[in-house]
């Protein structure tokens, strides 16, 4: 009995507890410990070779979470190493040209969890033996060899795959373009954020973004809460959340809030979105501001099409019994017998109006949430584009985006190759440039060119009391009252009189019938937000130029103090800060729906009858008290 007893022990010790197998305990001294790179330059991961499986390799991180990546996705140096290191391994093991799955260390994997049900089923297997030895109905060898084979097959029974969660089916129907993972908090999602419908067609103001895939992989994978918790004091998107994503479709795409950035505008009311609802910000990562409906297709009628960021599901036009329901609450969404859901609808706010569950808010977003990035520097907008077809080839690893421009085509086109995306802008005379932008191992964006590039030898001076913005088709502002260093006097800020200071334009194009502007500042150079200080409308077109202090000339507008007029400056904080005035040259006169117009308003008004811009850019730097 005390050699049946020992055999029992033995085993018990060999088997494992109800936690994950880790092929480098620890991961401090691994010799497998390198950055592993994709093909297309997207995304580095420092983490150990685990193991490889079905055409994919799964990776192990400082922190001990895991990631899965397909083979044909990593860099061709680190699929050589991976197909040595296999060679390698089935040498040591005398393998076959089938190998089985293994691990870093060589040995046959079998299991990554093994439930501590496994371990309870052997010993009762082990008690009800010891019975029987007792009886005298089978020998201690036999008894041996018998717990031995069940605790393998234990083993064997076992795999590392935990069972599929409610919100992972959802995913699924997308399931060859997404890869998922779970733990006890929360359901990750990896995805490239490119949908496989057009994209960016249909729309009309635009700011020169292209579709870029995302690496939406690792620790910048999206996270779904599994066990979301009804807020006490939930997030209202009318009043934050004007930055990053609220929820994410179906099929890995992102979907922010339909009111943009600055906090009024109405993404697909100025028709900034496409005919899936979708445009790219400033990082060039495509998105959506609306339901994407049309996910029902292939999620199929009655199920989620997304979930918000706080764990709820996010659902079409229509309930389980087919009808559009009208007793949702302020976040578009109402409570059901299987829990908490939101709705999508044909009016604002589209979708999930907020988040009713429990979020963390930093920087008027969900965080965490995954970070987008571009390899080139954010554009200004286009006015007078619109996007009217859309081509991509996966294979070559090319999009391209075709627009009209006052009549004539244009398009952009990227190639994506390893490290760098090679841009080819064509016009529509058919003249070509291209442009190269290498991605940034640290993921930051580059700086936007400055356009204070030095004078050609063979042109003239420019006029000290003259300073130029930037200018396209020849129409030009500037003004008399900047010097050369493009400083702002303290006569025009809230350090002087605050008065507003004179302005001259010239070069406005045939067919131009009023001018308007808007004086404008970024709080943070890279980031969305815009503050406005002055807003004329209807200047007409015979005027090109405001006095000093002008008042009476044009329609005044309202800036961010709700306040007509020229509102100073009084930067706050040290440092200097960057202001721009635009000047638009109009073929109409502006149509508003509202007296109180604000910047918003204009850039929405303008839209379509916008000839030529120009921007004249200043610096202010408050002195101290």
């Amino acid at each position: 009995m005390s050699r049946v007893i020992a055999v029992i022990a033995m085993l018990v010790l060999v088997i494992p507890g109800a936690g994950p197998l880790q092929a480098h305990p620890g991961h401090s001294h691994s010799p497998d410990l390198r950055v592993w790179k994709d093909r297309d330059g997207l995304f580095e991961i420092e983490a150990t070779f685990v193991m490889a499986r079905d055409g994919r390799v799964q990776l192990c991180k400082d922190d001990g979470t895991t990631v899965w990546v397909p083979l044909d996705k990593l860099s061709q140096s680190d699929g050589i190493w991976i197909r040595n290191r296999l060679d390698a391994i089935r040498a040591l093991n005398g393998a076959t040209d089938a190998p089985e799955p293994v691990e870093a260390t060589g040995r046959p994997v079998l299991s990554a969890v093994i439930p501590a049900v496994s371990a309870v089923f052997v010993m009762g297997c082990g008690i009800a033996a010891i019975r029987l030895v007792g009886r005298r109905r089978v020998s201690t060898s036999m008894l041996a060899a018998s717990l031995v084979i069940c605790s393998f097959s234990v083993l064997a029974i076992a795999r590392d795959d935990k069972p599929v969660s409610a919100i992972q089916k959802h995913f699924e129907p997308f399931g060859n373009k997404l890869k998922f993972r779970s733990d006890d908090r929360y359901f990750y999602v990896e995805s490239n954020g490119m949908p496989d419908h057009p994209m960016m067609v249909g729309i009309r103001a635009w700011q020169q973004q292209v579709p870029i895939p995302q690496a939406y992989t690792g620790r910048n994978a999206w996270q779904i809460p599994l066990h979301p918790r009804m807020s006490d004091k939930p997030v209202s998107a009318k009043k934050e959340l004007f930055r990053g994503a609220i929820a994410l479709a179906a099929n890995g795409v992102p979907i922010f809030n339909p009111i943009k950035n600055d906090g009024r505008t109405d993404t697909f009311v100025a028709g900034e979105l496409d005919e899936y609802g979708g445009h790219c910000g400033r990082a060039d990562d495509y998105h959506y501001h609306i339901a994407p409906v049309h996910l029902e297709k292939t999620v199929g009628k009655g199920n989620p099409i997304g979930y918000a960021l706080d764990g709820y599901p996010l659902y079409g036009f229509t309930d389980a019994a087919g009808k559009e329901p009208k007793d949702l609450d302020e976040f578009n969404g109402r409570m059901e017998k299987d829990g908490y859901r939101y709705y999508a609808t044909k009016k604002y706010p589209y979708v999930n109006g907020g988040l009713r569950g429990v979020v963390t808010v930093k920087d008027d977003q969900i965080d965490p949430q995954p970070r987008a990035y571009s390899p080139r520097p954010a554009l200004t907008p286009l006015r007078g584009a619109r996007i009217t077809g859309f081509e991509r080839d996966d294979d070559r690893k090319t999009v391209t985006v075709i627009y009209d421009l006052r009549g004539q085509t244009h398009s952009v086109k990227y190639t994506a190759t390893a490290g760098a995306y090679t841009f080819v802008f064509k016009d529509g005379n058919g003249r070509e440039t291209t442009e190269t932008y290498r991605t940034n191992a640290e993921g930051r964006r580059p700086q936007q060119k400055k356009d204070d590039r030095p004078p050609k030898k063979d042109s003239p001076p420019q006029k000290k009391d003259d300073r130029p913005g930037r200018s396209k088709d020849g129409f030009q502002l500037t003004s008399p009252a900047f010097g050369p260093d493009g400083k702002m006097p303290a006569e025009f800020t809230g350090d002087g009189d605050g008065i507003s200071p004179p302005l001259k334009w010239s070069g406005a194009p045939a067919g131009t019938k009023f001018f308007a502007l808007q004086l404008w500042h970024k709080p943070r150079p890279d980031g969305d937000e815009v503050k406005s200080y002055w807003v004329v409308t209807n200047i007409p077109a015979n005027v090109t130029s405001l006095e000093k202090n002008s008042r009476g000339v044009g329609k005044d507008g309202y800036n961010d103090k709700k306040r007509t007029g020229y509102d100073p400056m009084n930067s706050k904080g040290p440092g200097v800060k960057e202001y721009h005035i635009t000047m638009y040259a109009l073929s109409a006169e502006p149509k508003f729906a509202t007296d109180k117009v604000t910047r918003a308003d204009l850039l929405k008004a303008i839209q379509g009858i916008t000839l030529a811009e120009s921007t004249l850019t200043y610096t202010y730097e408050r002195k101290p008290k």
